[in-house]
């Protein structure tokens, strides 16, 4: 099965700041984009780290109370370092954690889960910037068609991949949710069946409505 990656999922236009971008000239690209965030590059183009409206509001956060209600906050040295940076070098998190074009969009959702973060730049082999991956990116995988996610299942799954005639099983899909029916010649062809179309892209969920003509899930007696 052909898996959607990340080069053809990700945006190529990035907005990107350099080291020494000022804090103001910040703030004004993510009012100006609509974003949250933006990779700082070095000079070759690779990617140092991250700024994102978090990282600003760390000096808004150390900030005294001008009502003096509020006890002034005790930071980490680091986070102290940062709420006080006037520039993309200091006020940025790092290293930048990057994906490949060729990743999955499995690949790159467990990258982002793991590492608690919204997006990914994206680098070539170099090391250099080719473009960036947000979840929401990801998630376009879940706007295909439900009659694409059928053909797909049809002609991978049971042609291509168990060489199963596409009429031995009734495959449905209503917003993204596969129902399988039908009658399979062994009892272990179920859950291949459920586990590969659970890995098509688009697919929320499977229900298995499958019969079997032969059991071969006994375990034979040891000797």
């Amino acid at each position: 099965m052909r898996h959607r990656i990340v080069g053809e999922l990700m945006t190529r236009a990035v907005v990107h700041v350099r080291p020494g971008t000022g804090f103001k000239e910040i703030a004004r690209l993510l009012a100006e984009h609509d974003i949250t965030s933006v990779p700082v590059l070095d000079r070759e183009d690779r990617p140092l780290g991250i700024v994102s409206e978090a990282d600003l509001l760390l000096n808004e956060a150390a900030r005294e109370d001008p009502a003096g209600l509020l006890l002034t906050p005790v930071l980490a040295p680091r986070e102290y370092a940062r709420s006080r940076a006037a520039t993309a070098e200091g006020l940025m998190t790092g290293p930048a954690v990057c994906a490949r074009p060729e990743w999955t969009v499995v690949e790159a959702a467990r990258l982002m889960q793991r590492e608690h973060l919204k997006r990914l730049p994206v680098v070539d082999e170099a090391g250099r910037l080719i473009g960036i991956v947000s979840r929401s990116d990801l998630l376009r995988v879940f706007l295909r068609r439900d009659g694409a996610i059928r053909e797909e299942i049809r002609r991978d799954v049971l042609d291509r991949i168990l060489g199963l005639s596409p009429d031995c099983i009734d495959v449905r899909v209503d917003e993204g949710r596969v129902t399988l029916s039908g009658t399979v010649e062994r009892r272990s062809l179920v859950s291949v069946l459920e586990r590969l179309c659970r890995s098509v892209d688009g697919v929320v969920d499977v229900t298995v409505r499958l019969d079997h003509r032969t059991d071969d899930s006994a375990v034979s007696p040891a000797r």
